[in-house]
């Protein structure tokens, strides 16, 4: 039997290639990533890795007080738990995100698209801008788009529309009130398949419910240390997910952790 000490994590040899070519397996699929079996082989080498981030470790299990679970499938739906740690900026023109298992592991990222440069000024020069439509990306690990949200213009109550990357409908999140406890509906195929619900008016945690009021999902803010709520505008989340959710609400449930953030907290952000 062959082994492969030198072989990083992740590599293994071409099911479908010539021999001594090895392929990178993400957890899901056989990407288009191929490499040399041994050592010299002219191959590309592997790019390095980053490792965990033990600084995720304890914002999910100190802040957000999630118990450590087993591991999941490494991507975006198959996770149990979802870290999502906003890009800290003393001047922020553009919303992104970085999405990681509660490993401190990188599965994604969410960054706003669409927007030119005279929304960047109006962005900089007054908060009209929150008021104006947005749009994001959810990528996976390798960059690419998974889901698209838009939130269109709004005034008081957002709605936010959830779309697979080449234009397939998932469904929408619809800001239910504008005082008090905010509640956001799920709706999906025309019918609400679960609800948002805050917990407390500053709406800093939310139950995530199916559509017969079971919670099947959290989401805790957790402190981004006083450095950064006091001089910049970053936001973090621990979404947690009781277990495997089917299709479309796992998408949808999946959506919420960047949702709350644009249709709520950035407008929050220096008003109290």
């Amino acid at each position: 039997m062959t082994t492969h000490s030198n072989t990083p994590s992740g590599w293994y040899p071409d099911p479908h290639g010539a021999s001594r070519t090895m392929r990178y397996w993400d957890g899901v699929q056989w990407t288009e990533q191929t490499r040399a079996e041994g050592p010299g082989e002219g191959a590309p080498q592997v790019p390095p890795q980053p490792g965990p981030d033990h600084r995720v470790q304890s914002q999910v299990q100190q802040q957000a007080g999630v118990a450590p679970s087993g591991p999941g499938g490494g991507t975006l739906f198959s996770e149990p738990v979802l870290v999502v740690n906003q890009k800290a900026k003393l001047i922020e023109l553009t919303n992104e995100y970085k999405v990681m298992d509660q490993q401190g592991n990188q599965l994604g990222s969410v960054v706003q698209v669409g927007q030119s440069m005279l929304r960047k000024i109006v962005r900089f020069l007054a908060s009209i801008d929150q008021y104006l439509t947005q749009r994001l990306e959810i990528r996976d690990a390798h960059g690419h788009p998974v889901l698209l949200l838009t939130r269109p213009a709004k005034i008081f109550k957002s709605r936010v529309i959830v779309t697979r990357p080449d234009g397939q409908p998932v469904g929408e999140i619809v800001q239910q009130n504008v005082f008090g406890k905010i509640n956001f509906a799920i709706n999906a195929d025309g019918r609400q398949v679960g609800a948002i619900k805050a917990e407390n008016w500053r709406a800093w945690n939310f139950a995530i419910v199916d559509h017969a009021d079971n919670e099947v999902a959290r989401i805790t803010k957790t402190w981004e240390g006083l450095a950064k709520t006091m001089f910049t505008t970053a936001d973090n989340y621990v979404l947690q997910i009781h277990y495997q959710l089917p299709e479309p609400l796992l998408s949808l449930v999946v959506a919420t952790a960047l949702t709350v953030d644009t249709a709520l907290k950035q407008d929050a952000r220096g008003l109290g």
